[in-house]
This record gives C-alpha cells, structure tokens and sequence, in this order.
C-alpha cells in the first residue's frame, strides 16, 4: 500500500494495486457523511477494433455504450434498483476512451460498493434482453439526431477525420446497434472489463483495508491480457471536407468551426500539447477577449457560443460554435483573429488573466468528490498549477507549497504559472520566463540564474528584450 500524506492540509491518497493488477485509490475524507465509488475502465466508443485470442474483431458502432446498459442486469434483477433501495445514487457514463460506473450514499456504503463491483465484473446477458434493449437505446438515438447541436458536432467529426474511430458516436446509430448480440457483449466484456485494464477510486470517510479486502474478495483473482487496439491512421490533417450543413427547423442557424490538430503520442508532450490548446483557446475566444466582444457587440454570437480543446486517441481538435445569424462571418473573423496574434503575440497581462481563471475553475472542481474521483482513475504523472499561492494568506500558501513539495518528492511533474520567484526556486528545477506572451529564456533553474536570485536574473531578462524604460 502506497499512502502518500499531505499533513499540512488534512488530505491524503492511498494506491493500492491488488494481485489481481487491479488499481485501487482510496481518498480518506474524515468526517464526511457521504462516500463516493467509481468503477471504470479503459474502454470506449472508439474501441470498435481489437485483438482478441489471436484473432481481430470488428464490433459494431455504439457497443461500449451499449455494453453500460446492459451491466447493470443480474440474474437476480437490476443493480440499479439494489443501489437505489441502499439509498445509493448510481449512475454511469461512456465516452470516446472509457466506461464509469459509479454511486454515492450516506448508509450502507459497504454493501453498495459490492453490488458495484459484483454487476460490472460478472455480466449477465440474454438474446432476449439484449434485442429488448435495441428498441430503448434505438430512441435515445433517435432523441439525440434531432438535437441541432448533436447534428452539427457530428457532422464536424465526420468532416474532419477520414478514418478515425472518432468519427463515429459513440452511441453508434439504430443500424449498427442491430447487429449486436449478447455473444458479441461477452466478448468485449473478457476483453476489457478485467482487472488490470480497470481502475477503482473511493472517496469519503472510510476504511482503507475493507475497501481492499472487499474488492478482493469480489473480484477476479486473475486478470485478462492487454487487449491491442487499432484506432485506424490519419495520414492526412487536412480535414475530409471543409464544410458540411443539413437542414433542419430551427429559429437561427447552428455551427461549429473545427480545427484538425497533430496526433499527440502521450506522456510529457501530450500534456504539454494539450496544455497550448486549451490555453490557446481561452485566450482567443474567452469572454473577456477582444475577439468575443467584437462578435458579440455585432450581434454574431449569444449566450449559446462556446467552444473546446479535446483529445482523443489518436485525434486533437479544437472546435468552437454555436448560434449565429451569420456563421461564416463569425468564421472570418475567427481566423483574422488567429493570424493578428500570429503576427502581434499575446499581451502578457492579459494572457495571466486567463491563466488565473483557469486555476480557479480547477480550484473549485476539488470540491467535487466526483471530479476528485475521475481525475484520479488515470494517477496522473503531470499536475498543472497556475499561480497557487495567488491571493492566498500566508499561512495557507504555506499550506499549498508543502502540498506542491509534496507532489514533487513523490516522482510527480508539475507545471506551475506564478509570478512569485520564491516558490518558483523553492519548487522548479526547470524555469521559463515569459514576456509579452512569448518564452524568451528556458532553462535549468541554477544556470539560468547563474548563483543569483531569480527576481534579478528576470529583470535583467526583462532589460534585454523590452529595455528599461519600456
């Protein structure tokens, strides 16, 4: 058992990889009334092709989210309405990359956790059922095509990748639902519900060891092989085509403008990639960016306008929309916007503006135990932080800087935005300084600094690219 303690703040995290391969994480919350489980696996709609007992298959569109529905019948019932007489709130989820079943209660913790853990490892299907279970999944299909925004993402992701996985919803469409069967279910299930493929995050006030011991009980005691995927290869970033409507009764017109983006492989660089894009994206189309209120005071965009950075295996884009009265307007001027920022840089106030925002946001979802738990399925190795201490008293930045120092003792890379020079040579072995927008010096912190102090060296910095009276 691995317990990494962060004494300053009253927190701590236990992983725990039972024999089994399985990932165990357990975040003690003393005093909490509520106790929160996730269950996931690394499995979702894009997952369509796989190698399995040496043969590879190719299963229908839609069947990882097909697959959710249906783990939740039991030979005995439903473990939906088991959860729900514990007093539990169950629910789940698929996405493009994985599949999360989860629940929070107040009593009887412990037997909803084993409910848990018993209906996702143990399927239980019937030709019966699963073609019953066409029809429902059939109108939350057909719900969704007549959903204006669903059309318009859809057919961006079709218009943007040729043979991507990606392209597909992941709830598939009423045709290829039709071609699953329960032997096919079977197979995905041994295929990616197995231990070491699956991840279990607990939160709330409990016992460690009987969250162990109980999964250890519940489960395999063997897990399946690693499973080979193919995501198919985008040899192009041209998009398959640059633009694609349909029509349909609506009072103003819908859009989204998409930006196909390089693959990214994983590791460092992906959260270094991905850490550009999304920032990239607030400080071109945030609401208190020059470009918003030019479109906004025009009448181009309203309350709908929205936009996003996402990854994907094998895939990044951006994509921004919503309703307009003139789309291709509000896309000229996106891309001048782009290309002046090209040419201009980004001003550095307003680019720690952003920055500030965006550590906000992420401040305020660790209140949520459910963001708690899902950032957790994947232990990540890189942690951005954007002025940590920012506006803090000094006993809690001290309390915040411990937390950091922390994180970096256990092997942990983190990523840090501030302008306070003492926590940057307290905690960075790396520096960046920026101005104006742009990385003008990078470098091992001693010999950037060369034996100074870091507020001098930037300064000097500083002199050299905007001169002293600038």
């Amino acid at each position: 058992m691995d317990k990494k303690l962060y004494p300053r703040i009253g927190e701590e995290v236990i992983w725990e990889t039972l024999d089994n391969g399985l990932p165990v994480c357990i975040v003690p919350k003393q005093g909490f009334s509520r106790k929160y489980a996730l269950f996931a696996t690394r499995y979702g709609g894009m997952d369509m092709r796989f190698e399995l007992n040496g043969q590879w298959l190719d299963t229908p569109a839609g069947i990882a989210h097909y697959l959710e529905h249906k783990m939740f019948d039991t030979k005995d019932g439903n473990a939906l309405q088991e959860l729900a007489k514990n007093g539990a709130e169950p629910n789940a989820f698929t996405s493009n990359a994985i599949t999360c079943y989860y629940f929070d209660s107040t009593e009887k913790f412990y037997e909803n956790l084993e409910i848990l853990l018993s209906f996702v490892s143990v399927p239980y299907f019937t030709d019966e059922s699963v073609e019953k279970e066409q029809g429902i999944i059939g109108q939350e299909i057909g719900m969704i095509e007549d959903n204006p925004e669903w059309q318009v993402y859809k057919q961006m992701m079709q218009a943007l990748y040729r043979s991507s996985p990606a392209r597909t919803p992941v709830a598939g469409s009423v045709e290829s639902i039709s071609h699953i069967t329960a032997q096919t279910l079977y197979d995905c299930h041994k295929a990616f519900y197995t231990p070491a493929n699956m991840c279990l995050v607990v939160v709330g006030d409990l016992e460690p060891d009987a969250v162990f011991s109980l999964a250890e009980e519940v489960l395999p005691r063997e897990s399946g092989p690693a499973i080979a995927r193919d995501y198919g290869e985008e040899k192009e970033l041209t998009p398959l085509e640059a633009e694609t409507s349909c029509q349909m009764e609506i009072a103003m017109p819908t859009f989204l403008l998409g930006f196909k983006c390089p693959p990214m492989s994983g590791g460092q660089e992906q959260m270094r990639r991905t850490l550009i894009g999304e920032l990239a994206c607030d400080v071109l189309l945030g609401d208190s960016s020059p470009l918003y209120a030019r479109l906004y005071s025009q009448g181009l965009i309203n309350g709908t306008f929205g936009y996003s950075f996402d990854t994907l295996p094998g895939v990044a884009y951006a994509y921004i929309g919503g309703d307009s009265k003139d789309p291709h307007a509000v896309a000229e001027l996106v891309l001048q916007e782009v290309q002046r920022l090209v040419r201009e840089g980004i001003d550095a106030d307003y680019f720690g503006r952003i920055l500030r925002a965006n550590y906000g946001s992420t401040l305020k979802s660790l209140n949520s135990f459910e963001s708690i738990a899902i950032s957790l399925v994947h232990d990540p190795e890189f942690i951005i932080f954007d002025e940590p201490t920012n506006g803090l008293d000094v006993i809690t930045a001290k309390t915040v800087t411990d937390f950091l120092v922390g994180l970096k003792n256990e092997g942990k890379t983190i990523i840090i935005s501030t302008h306070i020079f003492s926590l940057v040579e307290k905690l960075c072995d790396r520096v960046g300084i920026i101005i104006n927008g742009k990385m003008v010096k990078e470098g091992d912190l001693k010999e950037l600094t060369a034996e100074k102090d870091l507020e001098t060296t930037f300064f000097e910095v500083y002199s050299e690219e905007v001169g002293e009276n600038a």
